[in-house]
């Protein structure tokens, strides 16, 4: 089985999606393989890892994945290949995703369900969710029953985190399962009196899990635009050494042993 693993914050604009990708870039750069589920229904890691044309594509869709028992071994079909990672894209036809989720028997489980057709090859799936708490969310969290969650320092968070947890805690006691939280992401932190108070609100409301501090980078939006991750574009950017700690951090508590990992200058480390 693979380590899975959801990013997920209910929170918009905290940059999810760049975190997500650059942690499987990072794992992936220590040698992992990951396999990368995009579940948002905007489809902006699609468009991140240069998939735009796949968010278009005629069906099959991860829609129908979803939606359709049926339908769920064509997941494989799905399954597209990029520099750092093999990707599950979006689709345009997720934005109906929710209402039929609703209506289904197992609407919670049912990416679980489809995931067993594909990743007997990987180390990793990371699981992309969408910037807000229902049932493709559900289907992230029920799957991998882990969290990594990005956050802004600053105040606003906290609320965030508490609708976040609040919501894991139902979904636990709903499914019958246990969600671990393996970290959390403060993401582009700024210079500000706010952003070192929040952080040392991070470090005390989270004494038991690794909580890392990803700055504030043009680079990261222009690796983005480039439809890679930090660790394939052309530029060095000193926070592609932050995502390995994180790469390693996550190897480490996943039981995965020491790998040859890819330092920002693209020099090869052991760790």
């Amino acid at each position: 089985m693979p380590a899975r693993l959801a990013v997920s914050n209910q929170k918009g604009g905290v940059g999810k999606t760049t975190v997500a990708i650059n942690v499987a870039g990072a794992l992936n750069a220590r040698g992992r393989d990951v396999l990368f589920v995009d579940l948002d229904p905007q489809g902006n890691a699609s468009e991140g890892l240069g998939l735009r044309e796949a968010y278009d594509a005629a069906p099959p869709s991860l829609f129908d994945v979803l939606t359709d028992a049926e339908s769920r071994g064509a997941i494989a079909d799905l399954v597209h290949e990029h520099p750092a990672m093999d990707v599950i894209p979006s689709n345009i036809d997720m934005t109906a995703a929710e209402p039929e989720l609703t209506l289904s028997r197992r609407g919670g489980e049912q990416l679980a369900l489809a995931l067993d057709h594909v990743e007997d090859d990987y180390d990793y799936v990371i699981v992309d969710c969408p910037p807000h708490l229902g049932y493709l969310t559900d289907n992230a969290l029920h799957a991998t029953g882990n969290v990594l969650i990005p956050a802004l320092a600053e105040s606003t968070s906290k609320r965030a985190l508490e609708l976040l947890f609040d919501h894991v805690e139902a979904l636990e006691l709903d499914y019958d399962i246990t969600v671990r939280e393996r970290g959390l992401v403060a993401n582009r932190v700024e210079t500000t009196n706010e952003a070192r108070e929040m952080m040392a609100w991070f470090e005390d409301a989270f004494p038991d899990i690794p909580v890392w501090e990803v700055r504030k980078r043009v680079a990261l939006q222009r690796a983005f635009s480039d439809g890679v991750s930090l660790f394939e574009y052309e530029e060095p950017v000193d926070m592609a050494e932050e995502f390995l700690a994180i790469a390693a951090d996550l190897d480490e508590q996943f039981g995965f042993g020491s790998a040859a990992a890819t330092t920002a200058s693209g020099v090869e480390a052991s760790r």
